[in-house]
């Protein structure tokens, strides 16, 4: 969705750095519930590549709680549309 707050799932697809934590952070609280957070990728699930980074400011479930990892680098569109779809039948 266009915006945070129609959206109930976020997927967060790259490293946490120190600028994007607050708009991640912000974009979390605006979500309505039931709000789910997926990190897809090694980035988001232990910094990647980017571990050890000034900017990298740790993975993402350090910041906000994570229900469903995809993982890989870069990760399967098989594996992203399967952690999605276990996702959404949570919301059911």
């Amino acid at each position: 969705k266009g915006s945070p707050r129609h959206a109930d799932i976020l997927v967060v697809t790259g490293p946490v750095t120190r600028q994007c934590l607050p708009r991640l952070k912000r974009i979390y609280e605006q979500m309505p519930e039931p709000k789910i957070v997926v990190a897809v990728g090694s980035c988001a699930i232990t910094n990647g590549a980017f571990n050890g980074c000034y900017n990298v400011v740790g993975p993402l479930d350090k910041h906000l709680p994570v229900r469903a990892y995809v993982p890989g680098c870069p990760p399967r569109p098989e594996a992203i549309i399967h952690g999605l779809m276990a996702v959404l039948e949570e919301l059911k």
